[in-house]
């Protein structure tokens, strides 16, 4: 599998302020086609915002989503994961808290977001390439023997 930077090593960070009204953040979202997004004040990680704050927390109990900020509904204080660690570990970091976005950290610095969709798709490309040389493997031919 590959390591985690190389998962959105080409993708940029979305990202939003907490004063952000929760209607802006979600066309922001909308129009990028992604389900989570980062929320930063001053270039530090205090939330992420995803789809499922905006049902649980703001359509579910009737707010309106144009005067509730950002900062009312995030999950403040995500987990995050480091840089350095598997996407194995990335994957049983979210089974354990529920989540399906993990903002990934470098030190204090927030790199990248990594998806459930991401770390999946990277186990599927490896275990694709696996059966393929395996099937390689079976089928090989060796060449026949020069007759004498």
């Amino acid at each position: 599998m590959p390591n985690l930077r190389d998962l959105f090593k080409d993708r940029e960070l979305y990202h939003v302020t907490p004063s952000l009204a929760v209607a802006d953040a979600a066309r922001y979202m909308s129009e990028r086609n992604v389900g989570a997004v980062c929320v930063l004040e001053q270039n530090r990680l205090v939330g992420i915002f995803s789809e499922r704050d905006l049902m649980k927390r703001v359509i579910a109990v009737n707010r309106d989503p144009s005067s509730t900020r950002v900062s009312e509904v995030m999950t403040a204080k995500p987990v995050v994961v480091d840089v350095h660690d598997s996407p194995e570990r990335c994957l049983q970091t979210m089974k354990q808290a529920g989540i399906r976005h993990l903002p990934v950290v470098e030190g204090d610095k927030l790199i990248g977001l990594v998806s459930l969709r991401d770390l999946l798709q990277g186990d599927l490309d490896e275990k694709v390439d696996e059966i393929k040389l395996m099937q390689d493997y079976i089928h090989y031919v060796p060449p026949s023997k020069p007759q004498l």
